[in-house]
């Protein structure tokens, strides 16, 4: 029989945000000061003990990245854990031995408090207010036409009563601490669908999307991996809150009764009993149109078992056959497919041979084979690589790898090719290879190029020869510099690829921007009345025996490395300032740089720390950081 899971995270936005711009708390807190919010047995929460040994300040729960999800530890196969308590932390013993959770059983069926997570704003303490501070109300805005209105709100925010939909504008009058922020509607899908692809490699295979804050998860015959349908269930749930998001969960025979079910009754239907767990639900729990919601409240008619009582024609007459479709989808007398999240497959051609080969002639004429199957399955993905590695599996156990980076992501197999058979001798056979492989390690997207035959001068592709020298001599010996906006020259620059970045794409802006008002183009970070050397010392060097007269003149002469040399020309100075808004200590800091050529005729780039004048710009010592020529 088909069972399937819904997922229901209702403050999905909110927590997303909250995950991204603020590092994830403890969220553990004494049994005694607030109820347990991922539904450990009645014993286990007395005793005073934390589910299945979990530390809540483990790092992967801390939310050090960027990204809302982290790779989360299994609830399987844990050992008891002695606590601060006195008590023992178990992992949950198997349903079938639990007298809690016996199959059929009551407690089986109905498991709120397992099924939920979250703060437990019904017995009037928050996870914030145990830490020993208010949770702070936090909305998400949209554009509704001309208003700003609230996109979605904090638990805290809909207890002061602010409540999607509202102005932005009475929201704030209402409560002035608000913490606003724009909403983003394809990140939260793009981290939904995240959410989709890690569930379908950790839990089941097939995962859709239900809406825009929830998932199906078909579990039919997997639940049993997990120790059954209730296990699994508080295994999910309980996972989602370790990282800091609210869920609900609810099992049933039909997606449809098990979306009803856990947005307003989480729960694990027991088989072929959905039409009797939804019956007292509202008729908001059969995804109904809003307008259609009004009607039927207008009609009297506030359940589900209400509306199934009513005779089909007026229904059908009076609604559609949406709403006839609805309610048989939720019963299981008409299906309701899913349009599961596929998992993206790593992108690799395998040849093996009967015989070992052990020759450069042999891995020569089979890579010719491998490569143009490996560039036709990048272009039915639609990528282009970035990264490819052969791996040679040698008769002995012991695998020969060979990585090949590029500098853009590309299709041509002719480059490709040429790049890995240079390479071949970085291959020990042994006693034999009985197959090789071609690995995708990294791609990015790679759509057609239009070919266009024009007599005018192209840039030059200097791609390929990247390539070769940073597979000959390594990828981090090649980069380029880009200049940064400061005006301290060790800072005024950076290593980049050496590839130029793809333009960014122009802002556009509103006919009322004042922004559009400049028409400037953007200055250069270098002034070209003040060139610096092409290449700069890594960090200034002390001069010894430096003669020069203050405050402004520069130096006669001084010695470097051991070597004195005599200034016959000069130029400067050129007066930089500290960067005070950085650094305190470079609040009074002054250098004067000077270009200066000695008799050899070579030039160099001096400065004197300090004005000359005032001792607290500087010691009036004397560096070279660079030279010219």
């Amino acid at each position: 029989m088909k069972r399937v899971a819904s997922l229901y995270l209702p403050d999905w936005p909110i927590e997303r945000i909250v995950r991204l711009t603020v590092p994830a708390e403890p969220i553990a807190a004494p049994p005694e000061a607030v109820p347990s919010e991922v539904g450990t047995p009645d014993a286990d929460r007395s005793a005073g003990s934390r589910v299945g040994g979990w530390r809540p300040g483990a790092r992967w729960a801390r939310g050090e990245g960027v990204h809302p999800f982290k790779a989360m530890p299994s609830d399987e196969g844990r050992t008891p854990v002695r606590n601060t308590r006195g008590g023992t932390s178990s992992p949950p013993s198997h349903p079938r031995r639990h007298p809690g959770l016996v199959p059929g059983s009551t407690a089986q069926k109905y498991l709120p408090r397992e099924l939920k997570s979250g703060p437990r704003h019904e017995a009037g303490v928050t996870k914030s207010e145990i830490r020993g501070k208010a949770p702070t109300p936090l909305v998400t805005t949209r554009q509704d036409g001309n208003r700003l209105v609230i996109a979605a709100a904090s638990p805290a925010a809909r207890a002061l009563g602010i409540a999607p939909g509202i102005a932005v504008t009475q929201a704030r009058a209402l409560v002035p601490e608000l913490d606003i922020r724009p909403a983003d509607p394809e990140g939260d899908r793009a981290a939904l669908r995240d959410l989709a692809l890690r569930a379908a490699r950790r839990w089941c295979p097939l995962v859709a999307i239900s809406s825009e804050d929830g998932l199906f998860l078909d579990i039919t015959g997997t639940a049993h991996l997990f120790g059954g349908e209730a296990r699994m269930a508080r295994g999910i749930v309980r996972l989602l809150a370790r990282a800091g998001f609210t869920a609900r969960l609810a099992v049933a025979d039909t997606p449809g009764a098990a979306w009803a079910l856990a947005r307003y009754a989480p729960q694990i239907c027991a088989p072929a009993a959905q039409f009797d767990a939804i019956a007292p639900l509202p008729t908001a729990a059969l995804r109904l149109e809003p307008r259609a919601i009004d009607l039927l409240k207008r009609l009297g008619i506030d359940t589900v078992g209400q509306l199934a009582a009513l005779p089909r024609a007026p229904l059908a007459r009076r609604f559609g056959g949406r709403l006839i479709a609805r309610l048989d989808q939720a019963s299981g007398r008409l299906p309701e497919p899913l349009d599961p999240v596929i998992p993206p497959e790593a992108i690799a051609v395998i040849q093996r041979f009967a015989e070992p080969i052990a020759t450069a002639d042999a891995i020569d004429h089979w890579l010719r084979a491998l490569m143009p199957r490996l560039v036709s399955a990048l272009a039915q993905a639609g990528l282009g690589a970035r990264a490819i590695e052969l791996v040679a599996d040698r008769i002995d156990g012991v695998p020969q790898r060979l990585r090949i980076g590029l500098a853009r992501p590309t299709r041509d197999a002719a480059h490709l090719l040429r790049l890995t058979l240079r390479r071949i001798e970085e291959i020990a056979p042994g006693y034999g290879i009985d197959a090789l492989t071609l690995h995708v390690r990294r791609a990015d997207p790679l759509g057609a190029e239009a070919f266009t035959e024009t007599l005018e001068a192209q840039t030059p592709d200097l791609a390929p020869l990247i390539d070769t020298l940073a597979n000959r001599i390594g990828e981090a010996a090649v980069w380029r510099m880009a200049p940064l906006e400061s005006d301290v020259p060790e800072r005024a620059l950076h290593a980049v690829p050496a590839l130029d970045p793809p333009p960014a794409a122009a802002r556009d802006l509103k006919a009322s921007d004042v922004r559009r008002l400049d028409a400037r183009a953007p200055d250069h970070p270098w002034h070209i009345r003040w060139p610096r050397p092409p290449r700069l010392l890594r960090r200034p060097e002390l001069l010894d025996h430096v003669i020069a007269e203050l405050p402004d003149q520069p130096p006669r002469r001084f010695t470097w490395r051991g070597e004195t040399h005599r200034i016959v020309r000069a130029d400067g100075p050129e007066r930089i300032g500290g960067e005070w808004w950085k650094r305190a200590s470079e609040r009074h800091s002054v250098r004067d740089y000077f270009q200066v050529e000695n008799e050899a005729g070579q030039r160099f780039w001096l400065f004197r720390r300090g004005d000359g004048e005032r001792s607290e710009t500087g010691d009036l010592s004397w560096f070279i950081h660079g030279s010219f020529g």
